[in-house]
């Protein structure tokens, strides 16, 4: 009877151990997964600016140094001529990509909705290198 006591725990623990996921399979020298990319975002409350030199792409200042291109489905009529947009925020106040946000323009007909296809934070080299127009 005290080896039957004893050998359930001991089967238990080898089952155990044999369905650890790779823990046995990697090895020492094995480099771990990288890490995912970590998301690039943002409150609305920070954006203090914006740029627009076509139909399809805005720039956004957000707080001090960083600018986020805001690139539409479509066109988003009068956005490079406007003197001030809305960026509203789907769910939240927290922009993550371009299903969290839509830009909002003003027209004679009202307000024109601009849904925003994708979100990117550019590098200090891209916002070297966009134009005037186009830097916020």
């Amino acid at each position: 009877m005290t080896l039957k006591l004893f050998t359930l725990p001991l089967a238990a623990g080898l089952l155990a151990l044999a369905a650890a996921p790779g823990a046995a399979a990697r090895s020492p020298t094995e480099p771990a997964a990288a890490a995912p990319a970590k998301k690039q975002c943002f409150w609305t409350r920070q954006i203090s600016n914006f740029a627009s030199d076509d139909d399809r792409v805005v720039n956004v200042r957000v707080g001090v140094k960083d600018v986020y291109r805001f690139e539409m489905f479509g066109r988003c009529d009068e956005v490079d001529w406007a003197q001030g947009i809305a960026v509203r925020s789907r769910g939240s106040s927290y922009i993550c990509s371009g299903l969290d946000a839509e830009i909002v323009t003003p027209s004679s007909l009202g307000p024109h909705r601009c849904p925003v296809r994708t979100v990117r934070k550019l590098t200090e080299d891209e916002i070297k290198a966009l134009p005037k127009r186009a830097r916020p």
